[in-house]
Order: C-alpha cells, then structure tokens, then sequence
C-alpha cells in the first residue's frame, strides 16, 4: 500500500456496468483511489432491476440469466455471495419449442436433454460432453482475448476448430428438428447471421456452459450482482458518483481532484470518440470510427395472472425460452435482421425467472421478460409480433395478460448510451469482430493515450455479465503502471 507521504495514484472508471465495476474492484484491490463516474441515477448499466409493469413486479431492465456470471473467474475470486448474492437454477434452463408440440432443451442435467432429443441425443452427448469435462480448462482459454498464450493449447485448438463452423453447419449435424432449432436458437444469442464462420462460437460455448454449469438468475433480480460488487468495491475504498455524463477527459479533473493517472471507459466505441477525441491515434481513431453495431433488442415486459400455458410441459418448467420455430426459420430470421428487414414473426427470448424466484412475483401476478431481434435502429412496434410468438406455443397466453411495458431501439439507447441503435451488444458478432474486438491490436483495451483505456462489452471477452473484459483492462493499466 502507498505510504502517507506518497499520494495515491488516481483511477476513474467510466460507467458502473459488470465491467466498470469489476475494472474499478480490481484497480482498487491494486491500492489505486477509484471513482467510478456514472451517467444514470443508479448504478449498474445492464444489469438493473426495476419495476415495469405492476407494483411489486420486478423485471430486469437488460440481462436476465447469467451462465456467464456464474463461470467468471474473477467473479468467483470475489466470493460476491458474503454480499448477498444468492444464484438460482431452474430444473430446465432453456427450452425451445417447435409447431408440432415437441421442444428441445438444456439442462445442467444432460440426460434430461438427450431423453428430449430422441436419436439425436447420443450425437449431442458427443459434441457437448468433452467441453463439459474440460470447462474450467477452457472458460479460462475463452475469456481473454484472441491473441494471447494458452495455458490449455490442446483444449482451446480442438474447441477453436469447432468454433470456426457456421451454426448452420453444426445444425445440420443433427438428423431431427428438437437438437437442430435448439443449437441455432443458442447461437443466436450472437445477433448475427448464423451461415458465417465462427457464427457458431457463441452456441458451442453458451450450451456447453448450460451444462457445466447452468443459466442461473440472481435472485431478487439481476440488480443483486451490482448491489454486490458495489460492496466490493466500497471495502476496498472506491466511490461511485451517479447522474454525471462525462463528455471529455478534462472533466475528470474536475472530479478527482487532479488528473488521474488511470482513465478505463466502459463505454461503446461511439463514447470513446466523443470522450477522448483528438487524443486518440489517427489509427485508433479510424478503427473505432468503423466499428460495427449489430441488430437491435425490442423489450416487451409482461404482468401476467399465474403462468403461462406452453402446448409443451418441459416449457412450463423451463427459466428460459427461445421462440423461432425451426433451425432454418431461425436462420433465415436473423440473416433479414441483419440486413435490415423486420420478421413477422422474429425470434424472441423469453424469462420465466419467477419460476425459481418467487421474490420477483406479487400474489397470482407474475413478471415475463421477453425480446425480440429487430433491425438496428429499428422504429416501428414489435409487441405484437412478440405477443405473437408466445400464443404461437401456447395458445389462450393472450387471455392472461394484465399489463405491458415496452423498450424499443431508441429507448434503450437512451436507457444506455452504449446501445447504439438498440444494439445491446455493444457491437456486431461478426466474424472479425468476434475474433478482434474492437480492433486487430495485441492489447485491444489500450487506446493509444497513456493512461486510458477500454474495458466494455466492445472489448474481449464479448457480451455478458462476467465482468472479464472490465478485470483484463485493469490488468493492462496496472502492468503499465508497474
């Protein structure tokens, strides 16, 4: 620790979601003095928990299931639980229906998924057993960026080589309906086209991490992981301010004090150039300026009177649900969403997280969580196409609906200012985005001015509440610093 003499090196994080914090947890751990400086009222970016529809309903505002936050490594190096955090796992953590009754699901319990999958269940077992026995090998692999030294080279080669196929192509290596639309519903959580290379990255991993080790809920609400790594990082020193919009680095002075030493913004690309400028590199600069943004998330929140009545029972049972039909129409849906082009019936996720969380429910009314893919910036209204699809698997589910909020692209950007044009990824899963974030550099979290740098959902690891990106950004400073 700095003595009294010296003065403690300043750090200020920009933007209080997973990855602000755990950057500000891990400088703070370092004896840096952290602020962290947030644009919202409340801290937390994604990963809030607000009520939208009835009174004593409670929903969550962007991310909702966390088989990334319960396999972050340094989430676990906290031990975030002795501040109150509590995971909860359905009996079936995802489940996908089709026209004809059936449904393919993923469970932690992967008998329960091969009994769903009928002939298709031993392939499964074959495809998604060995990430299973060597997930903690490979999730330490995954979670840092592309270049880097493996400690696991074998693990993460023969991953990578699955990894490079489009989803339609490990799709298609299923004979049956159930294990094919069950895959490509997984991998398209990337909000991409599905028949490009390494499209099916995201549902190689999110799948072999239902598992491993399941897609949890926070019980209370997602808020529960913010209002603890809050804690964390108040035992360490750091502040957190709310309500300041940061424009310039100059404005940081204002706020600590002096100039910090350490400036790590989470923040999309787009925030980057409005807050450091001419500062950057003409190089950074360019690359961040070309940055892609994906399609967009259209949020309808539901209160509705007890649950809702699936054709499928393994549905009743299941804290997520992916409703697309098919392999090939969920495909053929997200590559017109890429393109611009609003599906009628688009593919939508859908949380049942009061299942397993009761705390979420007031009397007979229960809270729904559901989205739909839609064009970046998309400007028309998706409720009914969403409400759609739900009556689509289970017919009368209109009958119990007593109220609905609604987000649409501009009000999530409103909402976050990183999620550009509704993109709640903070950036299009391409393949070149996918493998270099958000740019080709051997450190992608430095931005070219001493002492700054970037630590969202824009940089490695990708999307999700772990906290990875926001710890390695840290990582980078401090072995500056050094």
């Amino acid at each position: 620790m700095p003595s009294r003499e010296q003065p403690m090196t300043t750090a200020v994080v920009v933007g209080s979601g997973p990855n602000g914090l755990a950057a500000a947890i891990r400088l703070a751990q370092a004896g840096l003095a952290v602020t962290v400086v947030e644009a919202h009222d409340r801290p937390g970016g994604g990963t809030r928990t607000s009520e939208l529809t009835l009174p004593g309903l409670l929903h969550d505002d962007c991310a909702a299931f966390h088989p990334t936050g319960v396999a972050s490594p340094f989430f676990a190096s906290l031990g975030l639980e002795r501040h109150g955090l509590r995971w909860l796992w359905p009996e079936v953590d995802l489940a996908h229906p089709l026209d004809d009754g059936r449904a393919g699901i993923a469970a932690r319990d992967m008998s329960l998924s091969a009994e769903s999958l009928g002939d298709d269940g031993p392939r499964w077992r074959r495809i998604f057993e060995p990430i299973v026995r060597r997930f903690d090998d490979l999730i330490a692999e995954v979670f840092q960026p592309v270049v880097h030294v493996p400690r696991h080279p074998l693990t993460l080669g023969r991953f990578g080589l699955k990894a490079l196929m489009p989803a339609t192509w490990t799709a298609a290596r299923f004979g049956d309906d159930p294990a094919r639309a069950l895959f490509t519903g997984v991998a398209a959580h990337a909000f991409g086209r599905l028949d490009t290379p390494l499209s099916g990255s995201v549902g190689l991993m999110l799948t072999g991490t239902a598992h491993a080790v399941g897609w949890p809920v926070a019980e209370g609400g997602t808020e529960s992981i913010t209002r603890a790594l809050l804690a964390e990082l108040a035992s360490y020193g750091g502040r957190v301010v709310t309500g300041v919009r940061v424009t310039s680095l100059d404005q940081l002075r204002d706020l600590v004090g002096s100039a910090p030493e350490v400036v790590v913004l989470d923040t999309a690309p787009a925030g980057v150039l409005d807050i450091v400028g001419d500062r950057l590199p003409a190089r950074v600069r360019r690359s961040l300026t070309r940055y892609s943004y994906g399609p967009a998330a259209f949020k309808v929140d539901l209160a509705i009177e007890g649950d809702i009545p699936w054709t499928n029972e393994a549905c009743r049972r299941a804290g997520t649900l992916h409703l697309g039909g098919t392999a090939e129409q969920v495909a053929a849906i997200e590559k017109g969403t890429v393109r611009g082009r609003m599906a009628d019936q688009p593919f939508v996720l859908l949380g049942q997280q009061y299942l397993i969380d009761p705390s979420r429910s007031s009397g007979s009314a229960n809270p729904v969580y559901a989205y739909a893919h839609v064009p970046h910036g998309y400007t028309g209204d998706a409720t009914e196409a969403v409400l759609g699809q739900v009556e689509r698997f289970a017919p009368g589910f209109r009958e119990r609906v007593l109220a609905v909020a609604t987000r649409g692209p501009a009000e999530w950007e409103a909402y976050n200012a990183n999620y550009v044009g509704g993109d709640i990824s903070a950036g299009a899963n391409t393949a070149r985005q996918i493998a270099f974030r958000p740019r080709p550099a051997l450190d992608p979290y430095f931005l070219g001015v001493p002492g700054v740098y970037l630590c969202s959902s824009a940089t490695p690891p990708g999307a999700g509440v772990h906290g990875m990106g926001g710890f390695h950004a840290a990582e980078a400073a401090l072995s500056r610093l050094r």
